[in-house]
């Protein structure tokens, strides 16, 4: 099993989405940004160094979410979700092909890597 973070990142009212590039497992899917999480390592370190590297902003952790495993096949993930507001920094694409900010109601319009799909739904029912 892979341990993965990610991060639900508020700009006020708006939610970053990323979708994946064509080079990546699961191409051209839909996710919350993060990555995997490296030894010795707390969930929380992950997450802020992931958004950091990836998109190049700093975020500010508000609350973890109820974690979400998935099996792909050839291989499983526990996604570890965080909700996160944006700090500072310029929003600039490493590893992803496109970023939305959306708003709540827009992200059932996506194709999502399926893994997301149960912290999609977190979001809409309960937190928002």
């Amino acid at each position: 099993m892979i341990n993965v973070t990610c991060a639900i990142i508020f700009f006020d009212n708006k939610i970053l989405v990323t979708q994946r590039s064509e080079k990546m497992k699961l191409p051209l899917k839909w996710e919350f940004p993060g990555g995997k999480l490296e030894n010795k390592e707390t969930e929380e370190e992950c997450i802020i160094r992931e958004i950091k590297e990836e998109i190049n902003i700093d975020i500010e952790i508000v609350k973890k979410l109820n974690e979400s495993i998935h099996s792909y096949g050839t291989f499983e993930i526990k996604l570890i979700p965080f909700v996160a507001n944006y700090l500072s920094g310029e929003i600039k694409l490493l590893e992803h092909k496109e970023y939305k900010l959306l708003d709540k109601s827009e992200l059932r319009n996506l194709d999502w890597a399926e893994a997301d799909l149960p912290i999609v739904e977190e979001l809409i029912n309960k937190y928002l």
